[in-house]
C-alpha cells in the first residue's frame, strides 16, 4: 500500500506548477529599516492575484506570480505597510526595509494571523512577541519566557514559581526547546524558578502544542522555537538593567556596517555578593566555621552574522550558562590550635551550545539552511575534606593528615549536522524538506573518590572511579512537508517525518505522518483540524518536585522503548472585528512507553540499574482550550481557559503500578484560567496585570497510616477536611492555586535622548498562601484523665512565596 501511495505523495508535493500562463518569481529579504533585523513571518501579499506568502526564519520570501501588473503589500505587526506596484516581466529581487509605525507601538499580539489565526493552516500554535514577555509581571521582576508561556491555554506550570512546562498532559522532558535551532536539555536556573532564556537577546518565540509541522521531531508534547537577534547593522545600541537579584547588559551593532553584526547579552545574579557581609557578621557573632558560601547563576548569549554575498550569509550563535553553589568551612582546634579541619563544596551545572550556520539562496524559489551544532549539559558536584593534627615530639611522629575528594559528574552531549530547504514553486505550494544527523553521548553518572591518609609512619591511598559507562547513540531524521492551498476556502498542511535511533546494537525506526486542514467559512471564520504522530528516544529520570541538576537524561534501550504519541485536534477560529480574536480547540492525545518509578523505588544520584527501577505504561490526555485575545489599541491582553484531564495506566506484566489501575498524572489539573492585561496610559506610563487560577496538583499519601479516630485533616491555612481510606497513586489534591501579579512601568527620556524605565512589580499581590507541598506531621498529646500519650497525624502545607514586591531600572542607549 505504501509503495502505491508514495509516488502520488511525491507528485503532490513536487508538482502543480501551472503551464498555461507565464510566471515569474519575486524574492528577497524583509528587514527592519532602522536596524536591519530580519523580520520573521512578515506577510507579502499581491492584491491582484490574491496570492501571498510569509518570510521564513531568516526573513527571506519567494512569491511566484503571473506576468503582468502586480501590487505588492508588505506587512508586519508594528510596522508600516508599503505598497509597490509594477509590471512583472521577469524574475525580480526586492529587498524591503519596513519602517516602524509609531501609531502601532502599543500593539501586542500572541498569534501571527498569517500562520495561526483565522486564515492560517497551523493550529495549536502561537507566536509570542518578546516585548510582551518583557511586560508581564513576574517573580522578583525577572521577565521570563517560560513563565509567559505558562499563561497560555494548554500550558501548565509545575510547582509554585517554577519554570517547568507541562503541555497538554505531557511531562517536562517532552518539550523540544530550541535556541536558534539547537536543543537545550535543562532550561532552568535556581532549581526551576527561572529559565535560561534572557529576553534581551531574543527576537522571536513560537510555541507549538500540537499539529506539529513535519520539520519538528524528537519530543511528544511541544516545540518552543526561540530565535536570537542578529544585531543592528547600522549603529551600536544597548540596554542595561539592574534589579533586586540580577543585572543585565545587552550590546549589538555592526562590526562592518550592513555586512557584519554582533549581538551579545550578559546576565548574572548577585545574591552571593550581597550575602557575604551578612554571612561574615553571623559567623563572627556565633563563632561559626563558614568561611564563605553562596549561590549565583549567569547567562552569556552571543551571535555574529556575516554577509558573504547577496546570496550567502554566515551565522555563529553561542550560549553559555551555569548555576553554581559553593561553600567553604574551616575549624581550628580548641586545644592550642593543633588541629585544622577544612571542608569545601562546589556544585556547578549548566548548558553550552554553539552553532555555525550557512544560509544560501540556491535559486529564487529554493532557499538552503545548513548548520553544524554542538550542545552540552553537565552537572558537576565536588566536595573535599581535609584534617590535620600535629603532635608533640614524644609521640614519635609529627602529624596525622587525611584528605578526601569526592566528585560526581553527569551530562549529555550532542553533535548535529543538519540541512533544511524551503522550496516555493508557486503561490499554492510552500514545500519544506531536510535531514539531520545527531551523535549523542550520554554520561549518566561518574563518581570519583580519592582518599589519602597519612598516620605518621603509615600512609594509605584510595583512588577509585565508579558509575555507569558512557552510552553512544546515533539519531537520524528526514522530513518533507507542503502547505497547499486549494482555492480560497481550503488549505492543507501535509508532511512526513522519518527518524531512526541506534544505540548499543539496537535500532528503532519511526515513520510519523502529520496533517493539518483549514476550511475558511468567511473572512472572519474558519474551522481547523490536525493530526500528529511523535516519537521520543530519550527520557529524563527525576524524583523531585522541582527541577534538580541531578535529573538525568538516558536513552531508549533494548528494554526501555521510545515514547510515542498520537494527537488529534480540532478547533474553530473567529475574528470579532475591532474587538478580539476568539478560538476554541479540543484535543485528544494517547501516549505509550511512559516511565514512572516503581512503587518503593527512588533515584538518588546513581543511574546504575535504572532500568530495574522504572516501569513503562500508557497515558491519555484530552481537553478543551478557549482563548480570547485583543491585539490592538492601548489596552491589550488575553483570557485563556483550559479544561483538561490526563491519566496514566501501568498494567503490563513486570510494569504494574497502582495495582494496574488508572490514576491521575502528577500534574493533572481539571481547570486552568489565565487573565493577562496591559494598558498604555501615555508614552510615560503603562501597566500590566496577570491573574491565574488552577486546580490543585495531585500527590500520593498513604492514608492507612491514619487511624479511624485520627482521620487526616488540614491545619492552617487549610480548612478542616476529612478523607476516606484510599490506597492509590496520586490519590490526594492540593488546594486550588490562584495568584495576582501587578506591574507598572515609568518611562522617561534622558538628557542625551536615551530611554530609561523604572519598573515596580508585585508578585502574589493579595498574599495568597498557595501550597508548595503538603506533608504529614505527628503530634503527641497527653490525656489528662488517663495519663496516656496519644498521637494524632495531620496534613500541613508549606508555602514558598508570599507577597513579593520588586523594583528594577533599565536604560536603552
Amino acid at each position: 500500500m505504501m509503495k502505491q501511495t508514495l509516488p502520488y505523495l511525491i507528485l503532490l508535493f513536487a508538482t502543480a506548477h501551472p503551464v498555461f500562463s507565464q510566471r515569474h518569481t519575486i524574492s528577497g529579504y524583509v528587514t527592519d529599516r532602522e536596524n536591519g533585523e530580519p523580520l520573521i513571518s512578515a506577510i507579502v501579499f499581491d492584491a491582484g492575484s490574491s496570492g501571498g506568502t510569509v518570510t521564513n526564519n531568516f526573513g527571506y520570501y519567494s512569491l511566484t506570480l503571473p506576468a503582468g501588473e502586480v501590487s505588492l503589500e508588505y506587512s508586519y505587526i508594528g510596522y508600516g505597510k508599503p505598497k509597490i506596484a509594477f509590471r512583472l516581466e521577469n524574475d525580480t529581487v526586492l529587498n524591503i526595509r519596513l519602517d516602524r509605525d509609531n501609531m502601532l507601538e502599543e500593539v501586542t499580539v500572541i498569534g501571527n494571523r498569517s500562520e495561526t489565526g483565522v486564515r492560517g493552516s497551523q493550529m495549536s500554535a502561537v507566536d509570542v512577541p518578546v516585548e510582551q514577555i518583557k511586560n508581564i509581571p513576574t517573580l522578583f521582576g525577572e521577565n521570563d519566557l517560560i513563565k509567559a508561556l505558562q499563561l497560555l491555554p494548554g500550558v501548565q506550570s509545575g510547582t509554585e514559581g517554577s519554570a517547568g512546562l507541562y503541555v497538554r498532559g505531557g511531562g517536562p522532558d517532552e518539550n523540544l526547546l530550541l535556541l536558534d535551532g539547537v536543543p537545550l536539555y535543562n532550561v532552568n536556573h535556581s532549581l526551576g524558578f527561572f529559565s535560561v532564556f534572557n529576553s534581551d537577546a531574543l527576537k522571536n518565540v513560537s510555541l507549538y502544542k500540537g499539529s506539529f509541522p513535519a520539520r519538528f521531531g524528537g519530543r511528544l508534547s511541544s516545540v518552543v522555537d526561540v530565535r536570537m537577534k542578529d544585531g543592528d547593522d547600522k549603529k551600536i545600541r544597548g540596554t542595561a538593567s539592574i534589579g533586586l537579584i540580577a543585572s543585565k547588559l545587552q550590546l549589538e551593532g555592526p562590526i562592518v556596517k550592513e555586512k557584519t553584526t554582533f549581538n551579545i547579552s550578559l546576565r548574572r545574579t548577585y545574591i552571593d555578593i550581597l550575602a557575604r557581609p551578612f554571612i561574615r557578621m553571623a559567623q563572627e557573632d556565633d563563632g561559626g566555621d563558614v568561611k564563605g558560601a553562596g549561590y549565583y547563576f549567569y547567562d552569556v548569549n552571543a551571535k555574529f552574522t556575516h554577509k558573504l554575498s547577496e546570496r550567502d550569509k554566515l551565522y555563529l550563535s553561542t550560549y553559555f550558562g551555569d548555576d553554581a553553589v559553593y561553600m567553604k568551612t574551616g575549624t581550628p582546634s580548641q586545644s592550642s590550635g593543633s588541629e585544622i579541619r577544612e571542608e569545601t563544596l562546589d556544585w556547578d551545572w549548566g548548558n553550552a551550545i554553539a552553532t555555525l550556520r550557512w544560509s544560501r539562496i540556491l535559486s529564487n524559489k529554493l532557499f538552503m539552511n545548513t548548520s553544524a551544532s554542538y550542545t552540552r549539559y553537565r552537572s558537576t558536584l565536588g566536595g573535599s575534606y581535609r584534617s590535620e593534627t600535629r603532635y608533640p615530639p614524644e609521640f614519635g611522629y609529627e602529624r596525622e593528615k587525611e584528605e578526601t575528594h569526592l566528585t560526581y559528574n553527569s551530562g549529555i552531549r550532542d553533535l548535529t549536522l543538519k540541512s533544511d530547504f524551503d522550496y516555493t514553486p508557486n503561490v499554492n505550494h510552500d514545500v519544506k524538506f531536510g535531514a539531520a544527523l545527531t551523535s549523542h553521548t550520554f554520561a549518566p553518572d561518574v563518581i570519583s573518590l580519592k582518599i589519602t591518609s597519612d598516620s605518621g609512619p603509615q600512609e594509605e591511598r584510595i583512588d577509585t572511579v565508579t558509575g555507569s559507562p558512557r552510552v553512544y547513540a546515533l539519531e537520524t531524521a528526514t522530513f518533507l512537508e507542503d502547505n497547499i492551498t486549494f482555492g480560497p476556502m481550503f488549505k492543507v498542511n501535509l508532511g512526513i517525518h522519518l527518524s531512526s535511533f541506534h544505540v548499543q546494537g539496537d535500532s528503532y525506526f519511526s515513520l510519523q505522518p502529520r496533517a493539518g486542514l483549514r476550511v475558511l467559512l468567511g473572512d472572519d471564520l474558519s474551522l481547523k483540524a490536525g493530526y500528529a504522530m511523535m516519537n521520543q528516544y530519550i527520557h529524563m529520570l527525576s524524583s523531585n518536585i522541582v527541577s534538580m541538576p541531578t535529573d538525568l537524561w538516558v536513552p531508549a534501550t533494548s528494554r526501555i522503548k521510545p515514547m510515542k504519541s498520537h494527537q488529534y485536534a480540532a478547533g474553530i477560529f473567529y475574528s470579532l472585528a475591532h474587538i478580539a480574536e476568539l478560538s476554541v480547540e479540543g484535543y485528544y492525545k494517547t501516549m505509550e512507553n511512559l516511565l514512572e518509578y516503581k512503587e518503593g523505588a527512588s533515584f538518588v544520584g546513581a543511574s546504575s540499574n535504572w532500568e530495574e527501577k522504572v516501569s513503562m505504561g500508557r497515558g491519555t490526555a484530552f481537553g478543551i482550550e478557549f482563548l480570547a485575545q485583543r491585539s490592538f489599541g492601548n489596552t491589550t491582553g488575553w483570557l485563556g481557559y483550559t479544561w483538561s484531564k490526563s491519566d496514566r495506566i501501568f498494567d503490563r506484566p513486570g510494569n504494574v503500578i497502582n495495582n494496574g489501575k488508572r490514576f491521575p498524572a502528577k500534574y493533572d489539573r481539571r481547570h486552568d484560567i489565565s487573565l493577562t492585561a496591559m494598558h498604555r496610559f501615555s508614552e510615560k506610563i503603562d501597566m500590566s496585570a496577570s491573574w491565574v487560577f488552577s486546580t490543585g496538583n495531585a500527590a500520593t499519601f498513604a492514608f492507612h497510616e491514619f487511624t479511624a479516630s485520627d482521620s487526616p485533616t488540614y491545619r492552617y491555612p487549610y480548612y478542616p477536611a476529612t478523607y476516606a481510606y484510599v490506597e492509590a497513586r496520586n490519590n490526594f489534591r492540593y488546594d486550588s492555586y490562584h495568584r495576582l501579579d501587578l506591574g507598572v512601568n515609568f518611562h522617561k527620556k534622558t538628557r542625551r535622548g536615551n530611554l530609561s524605565t523604572w519598573n515596580i512589580s508585585v508578585y502574589n499581590a493579595y498574599n495568597r498562601l498557595n501550597p508548595f507541598y503538603v506533608f504529614v506531621r505527628s503530634e503527641e498529646s497527653k490525656d489528662l484523665g488517663t495519663g496516656e500519650w496519644k498521637s494524632k497525624k495531620s496534613l500541613h502545607q508549606a508555602t514558598l512565596f508570599p507577597v513579593l514586591p520588586s523594583v528594577s531600572y533599565m536604560i536603552k542607549f
